[in-house]
């Protein structure tokens, strides 16, 4: 018997197994926030949205776009609308109007799902169908006024797309990740199994969802049974609060989302106030490898669980694990602190292999199926049928190790930035002859984002003025946050630029050329 892995299957379950028990609790002062959502609701809902794109005519197979912060109606869309034979298309909230324009237009999303503070941002994007996510304009959608409709039946099938995740990288475009639903599943169930998700936990969206579908934890979380608290936007402290309120007993973040939480838990200490969660909580965290003496720090001040993942959005993302097994019971939390500033061995049907310019290759069931209608990208990432990264490292034993990236890709504060978008931009300005984009450390965001320019003979131009003209065509998370200038770029005799040398100088010293 073969019955077919689709993420519709997680909700299923749990609103048969715990119908009456709260799924979801809505961020209270959210837009038309939902409250308190029982897993009978929540499937009900999911229901209602899929009927309504029915009546839309939006077929089965057709893309759906949301752009919003975490709420309980993005979690619930991961199923309304994945969950009944459509393909979701999430979209970075951070994103400015010609990028989201972009994603719809590439991916041919037919509706757009939208939170209202983003209504200046979307409100001239060319899309057939706009939902307005406010408790009025998604009445219907939702079935918020008790009417909720019978979707259509779908030819349940593994292989289908199951969510189109863009992402920056190496070209000035995003690219767009198709998952299947069992790349989603698979991710999902792996994750779940590692991380020992059950019924009792108490998730924390600290993770914006739309990230590589929150790194598929709403889907392993949905499918236990366990409780999802929606944050709708991360503060240290309001973190700390959530988890001494809601019980919280898990959370995802990059390493900038540690970085607050242990803030804010040395200012309540400071003030002889209570830090919630020790022996309680465990904390995932990916987008770079965090100091070990944060590490140290979740484990000594917190009394958190630390555990750290790699992956890509086009993994689904979940390649590796670095979890401490009983084994380093003993270790005193520098000793631990250490072995778990690695990226982690490979999570259960991951195969890892090094090329021989030292290139992380992968290779498993969690492995994205194509770049959406880029064929020539998809044949060059999967060529010799493994997975190549981008990422450049080594085995410590089972152990991968990140040493440097590979590709023309920034991740600052767990955002993807592609330092060719950033290029392109900077070369719209009539002062700029060359520019050069890379990453330099920083003890906050990880890596920030720098630009090296050569000016035209005869111009002039500010630093300011640079990071402004950036500002004001990008997302402001992918301008510039200092810019150098040059008198030229190091190239190759063939006039490629060198990244790796103008990196160099700011990563000597370290370890690894990433941070």
């Amino acid at each position: 018997m073969r019955v077919e892995l689709t993420i519709g299957n997680f909700l299923d379950r749990a609103a048969v197994a715990l119908p009456d028990r709260v799924a979801i609790v809505d961020e209270p002062d959210g837009p038309g926030s939902l409250g308190a959502v029982t897993y009978g609701e929540m499937h009900a809902r999911a229901a209602s949205l899929a009927s309504r794109l029915d009546e839309l005519g939006v077929a089965h197979g057709a893309r759906v776009a949301i752009v919003s912060p975490n709420s309980a109606r993005f979690l619930i869309a991961f199923f309304g609308v994945s969950g009944y034979g459509r393909v979701l298309v999430p979209i970075n909230f951070r994103l400015n109007e010609a990028e989201i324009a972009y994603i719809l237009s590439h991916s041919g999303a037919e509706v757009l799902l939208y939170d209202p503070e983003l209504e200046g941002v979307v409100e001239h994007v060319d899309v057939a169908h706009r939902v307005r996510l406010d408790g009025v304009d998604d009445i219907a959608f939702f079935g918020l006024d008790g009417m909720l409709g019978e979707p259509r039946a779908w030819a349940q099938d593994e292989d289908a797309s199951c969510s189109i995740n863009y992402t920056s990288g190496t070209t000035a475009n995003p690219k767009g990740v198709q998952l299947t639903h069992r790349n989603c599943w698979l991710n999902a169930a792996s994750f779940g199994w590692h991380l020992q998700v059950s019924d009792r936990d108490v998730l924390l969206h600290t993770l914006p969802m739309f990230h590589a579908n929150g790194w598929g934890m709403p889907y392993a979380a949905t499918a236990m049974g366990a409780r999802h608290v929606v944050l709708r936007k991360v503060d240290g402290e309001e973190i700390l609060r959530r988890v001494e309120r809601e019980g919280v007993t898990l959370l995802c973040g990059a390493p900038a989302v540690v970085a607050m939480i242990l803030d804010a838990a040395a200012k309540r200490a400071a003030d002889g106030q209570h830090v919630p969660g020790r022996g309680e909580v465990r904390i995932v965290v990916a987008g770079a490898p965090p100091p070990r003496r944060v590490i140290e720090q979740v484990q000594d001040e917190l009394g958190w669980e630390f555990v750290q993942i790699y992956g890509l959005t086009e993994t689904s993302p979940l390649l590796t694990i670095n979890r401490a097994p009983r084994e380093w019971d003993e270790l005193d939390s520098k000793e631990r602190a250490a072995l778990l500033g690695r990226a982690g061995v490979p999570a259960i049907g991951v195969e890892l292999a090094i090329d021989v310019d030292g290139e992380i290759l992968a290779r498993s069931n969690h492995v994205f199926a194509s770049y959406w209608n880029q064929p020539d990208e998809t044949k060059k990432a999967l060529e010799g049928g493994w997975f190549h990264t981008g990422d450049g490292g080594f085995l410590d034993g089972p152990y991968a190790v990140i040493t440097d990236r590979r590709k023309d890709v920034i991740i600052t504060g767990g955002e993807n930035v592609s330092s060719i978008e950033v290029e392109d931009c900077l070369f719209q300005h009539p002062a700029v002859a060359e520019a050069a984009v890379i990453g330099v450390p920083d003890e906050k965001w990880g890596e920030s984002v720098k630009a090296l320019v050569v000016l035209r003979e005869g111009q002039n131009a500010t630093e300011s003025e640079l990071i402004e003209h950036c500002r004001s065509a990008l997302a402001h998370f992918k301008a510039p946050r200092t810019i150098e200038f040059r008198s030229e770029l190091a190239r190759t005799a063939t006039g490629k630029l060198q990244k790796f040398k103008l990196r160099e100088p700011y990563w000597e010293g370290r370890e690894r050329a990433i941070n």
